[in-house]
């Protein structure tokens, strides 16, 4: 396949080749994109709850790795995709890294002993540390009002984290807060590069690139840790690989690149609080009184940084 060349706009919005016009959604279409991945990965805590009940941690991430990169590969070749740029790839690897491999194989260690509430507030500082990363990588200068709204949605998610715990982390918040640090990188990569080639194809690559490792990691885990396929389990895997892996992703990378990553980033407040719900709903687990006081604070700091100078 031939290397992929874009066209792109001052802004470095994606624009069309042949009318020299924006091709990316508007403001508003990227909002939405970006809040529907936001609802897709938060499903996936509980679907790894799910896929925990049959699979080993380490089986769980590496087939979860190889059904994406499947599902991506095809669409790439359906499609006929032409190869990235040369100069694209090494963001592709910290895409790599940080999302396909690093957060998924650190949270599922995680979430071995912690439950997917405690686990879901402590990655609700993900939107703080990925524009924190925004602002390192890119020079983007977020105003103060903007600054102000996304400290005080991750002070509330702190004291809710804390207030779940019973006022101690645990060793488990260890991985979380590393997931964080990958995942944040992986997101600002992600999103500067979807700014060039169409989001999906970030993900699909990003994904494919990992198939050399998770396709033997997946041979050696499956020989070495039990497996039992129920339903739970099965849903589960399949949600993780292609919802939270692939989908979740092109749309929140297409969002992303439409409205900013500080933007962006800030609408994963919400996510916590939707895996708080989905906590409930699929696996038993019982809301606080916390919960729909925290709910209301960080929805409010979502409407402050969307309004905010970005």
């Amino acid at each position: 396949m031939r290397a992929q060349s874009s066209a792109t706009a001052p802004t470095g919005i994606a624009v069309d080749a042949r009318s020299g016009s924006p091709s990316g959604p508007t403001a508003a279409t990227g909002t939405l994109l970006a809040a529907l991945g936001v609802i897709a990965f938060s499903l996936t805590f509980p679907a790894t709850a799910w896929g925990l009940e049959g699979f080993g941690p380490w089986s769980l991430v590496a087939v979860r790795g190889v059904l994406a990169a499947l599902l991506a590969g095809g669409c790439l070749l359906a499609l006929r995709v032409p190869l990235p740029d040369r100069r694209h790839w090494a963001g592709l690897a910290v895409v790599a890294a940080g999302v396909v491999v690093g957060f998924p194989l650190l949270t599922t260690l995680a979430l071995q002993t912690s439950t997917t509430s405690h686990a879901a507030v402590v990655v609700g500082l993900l939107p703080l540390t990925t524009a924190l990363f925004s602002a390192l990588r890119m020079g983007t200068r977020p105003s103060r009002t903007f600054w102000a709204a996304a400290l005080a949605g991750a002070a509330v998610v702190i004291a809710f984290t804390v207030q779940q715990s019973g006022g101690s982390l645990t060793s488990a918040d260890l991985y979380l807060f590393a997931a964080l640090l990958v995942c944040a990188a992986g997101y600002t990569e992600g999103g500067r590069l979807a700014r060039v080639m169409p989001g999906w194809h970030v993900t699909g690559w990003a994904v494919v690139l990992c198939l050399p490792l998770s396709l033997p990691a997946a041979a050696v885990a499956l020989t070495q840790e039990p497996v039992q396929l129920t339903a739970h389990s099965v849903a589960g895997m399949l949600w993780v690989a292609a919802g939270s892996q692939f989908l979740g992703l092109v749309v929140w990378y297409r969002g992303m690149a439409a409205i900013g990553i500080p933007k962006a980033s800030q609408l994963q407040l919400a996510q916590p609080l939707l895996t708080l719900v989905w906590s409930v709903l699929l696996l038993g687990e019982h809301l606080t009184v916390a919960a729909p006081l925290t709910a209301a604070a960080v929805l409010v700091c979502i409407a402050v940084t969307q309004r905010a100078r970005g």
